[in-house]
């Protein structure tokens, strides 16, 4: 073990020590992100099983200091530390581990993706599990959450989590995140809800939350549409409803897949030129989401290299850099067979045109689905 890993998990038990929860934590040195499986400790039979998936992240980092909040390494810690970590866990919940991945957000690709979510499916095909929880990192989480919403054939709750704070860190937010999301894995009211983020309190629909700030604790914010609901006084409150399609209604299906299309994402701004679009079609993009100025536009120059792309079989979709808005559909969209992202942000569109694409190549069917998703 690498001394910045070593002295980061010392940390952690100085933590706990002086937090009364040493006992949650035994022989976490020598802990390891390869563990795979944390088996139940005991199991109530008045609780729940919830199955924490573990893929790394700020909830499972480690720093040389615990005043050290951005330097860090991420995905140090491996699913069994992170359980042991929060023994009031088996008190809301027969909590299990896996570890699928240990990786920062930013490495997050197609074929853990495609990982996850089979083994997510997989696991909520089972009587012995009543809800899942993923823990990740949060640069990307909410591009996990909204792939997830899509694809997951369950409607047993999805809850994904993160941190901002590495657990090293004097008052890191991970723990209580943790707990919150396996209380709502656990809860019967958080069926039929899609795929939900909850950290600091809060809890947000993958379709409609996003991470708004570099550092902050509470980053991940639902402006335009709202959040779902809250936890406080350690109970959970419920107050809106996704409305677009998710899970059990949606089409799409990754059982058979074992890679995505490739698509490309091109921010917008002033004095941009087309050649990034042409650089996107020779490597062989099958779709390009524009992060436009204001309603989702471009320059005139940036705008031909778009509608060239099309005429080479892309798909082009419209979104906008600016946060939060529809980006609606006007006479240039029809003229160029252009896709319309309605309010998903650059990201997620991306998410939900890598997936039309798997069942089809007509702007037209795939814009109904932005219409409907």
């Amino acid at each position: 073990m690498n001394i910045k890993k070593y002295l980061g998990i010392t940390f952690l038990l100085v933590t706990l020590l002086f937090s009364g929860s040493i006992t949650a934590i035994h022989s976490s040195a020598n802990s390891s992100p390869k563990e795979e499986k944390v088996e139940a400790a005991s199991t109530n039979p008045k609780l729940n099983n919830v199955k924490i998936i573990a893929t790394g992240g700020t909830i499972a980092g480690s720093a040389t200091s615990n005043t050290d909040t951005t330097g860090y390494q991420a995905g140090a810690l491996g699913v069994e530390t992170l359980i042991k970590a929060v023994p009031e866990l088996k008190q809301v919940a027969n909590v299990s581990g896996e570890q699928i991945a240990n990786i920062g957000s930013n490495n997050m690709d197609n074929k853990t993706l495609l990982k996850l979510a089979k083994r997510i499916n997989k696991l909520l095909k089972s009587k012995d599990v009543d809800g899942i929880v993923v823990t990740h990192g949060t640069d990307t989480l909410e591009e996990t959450a909204y792939f997830l919403n899509l694809v997951v054939k369950s409607n047993k709750p999805v809850v994904i989590v993160g941190s901002m704070r590495p657990a090293t860190a004097i008052s890191a937010d991970g723990p209580l995140n943790l707990y919150n999301a396996v209380k709502i894995a656990a809860s019967k009211d958080a069926k039929n809800k899609g795929v939900l983020i909850s950290l600091n309190d809060r809890i947000g629909s993958a379709r409609y939350i996003t991470k708004t700030n570099t550092t902050m604790t509470d980053t991940f914010q639902s402006e335009e549409q709202g959040y779902l609901g809250a936890i406080a006084g350690n109970k959970i409150f419920f107050y809106n409803e996704p409305t677009r399609k998710h899970t059990t209604k949606s089409v799409f299906d990754i059982s058979k897949l074992d890679k995505l299309p490739q698509v490309d994402i091109i921010y917008s701004y002033q004095n941009d030129s087309r050649y990034f679009y042409d650089a996107s079609v020779k490597a062989g993009a099958k779709g390009i989401i524009i992060a436009g100025e204001g309603n989702g536009l471009t320059s005139d120059t940036a705008f031909e290299g778009a509608k060239d792309a099309v005429k080479k079989g892309v798909i082009i979709t419209r979104s906008s850099r600016v946060g939060n808005g529809i980006v609606t559909r006007e006479k240039i969209d029809d003229e160029n067979n252009f896709v319309t992202a309605d309010s998903l942000n650059p990201q997620k569109a991306r998410i939900l045109t890598m997936l039309a694409l798997t069942k089809t190549d007509d702007p037209k069917e795939i814009q109904q689905f932005f219409n409907e998703y």
